[in-house]
């Protein structure tokens, strides 16, 4: 044990290091970079390159563009996985197909039980308008 201690004490690092034939930078790979990740330097500082995944360009209606918002200030755990997962706007735009199919389905049904009809269109276009403004 005291060999040991004399070993230490009487060889530098730099001779042990060199002894040993360890480089000071390591070359070992993170975890990110097994996966294929790279990183890029700025200053002193290595910063992942990052990108979102592809995905395609849908149309965020109004009803999309409401429930964005609703998550955004009240579901904020549920608005981050769908944003960081790259689901939100797939997400947004099957909610608001879902919102303007149930949209329509209502009218539809209101049409039928106050009786506004096709035929009133043609003879009244002015009640047929008061009566469509009022179910909207």
């Amino acid at each position: 044990m005291w060999r040991f201690k004399e070993f230490v004490m009487t060889v530098g690092y730099d001779e042990f290091v060199g002894k040993l034939n360890i480089l000071e930078e390591t070359t070992m790979k993170s975890l990110f970079e097994q996966l294929g990740g790279s990183y890029s330097k700025q200053s002193d500082y290595l910063i992942p390159n990052l990108a979102l995944p592809k995905s395609k360009e849908t149309d965020i209606g109004i009803y999309g563009q409401r429930h964005l918002k609703f998550l955004q200030e009240h579901r904020k755990l549920i608005y981050i996985n769908l944003l960081t997962s790259g689901m939100l706007n797939e997400y947004l735009s099957e909610v608001d197909k879902q919102a303007q199919e149930r949209f329509c389905w209502i009218v539809k049904q209101l049409k039928t039980t106050q009786g506004i009809t096709e035929q009133l269109k043609a003879d009244s276009p002015m009640e047929w308008i008061g009566k469509m403004n009022s179910i909207r």
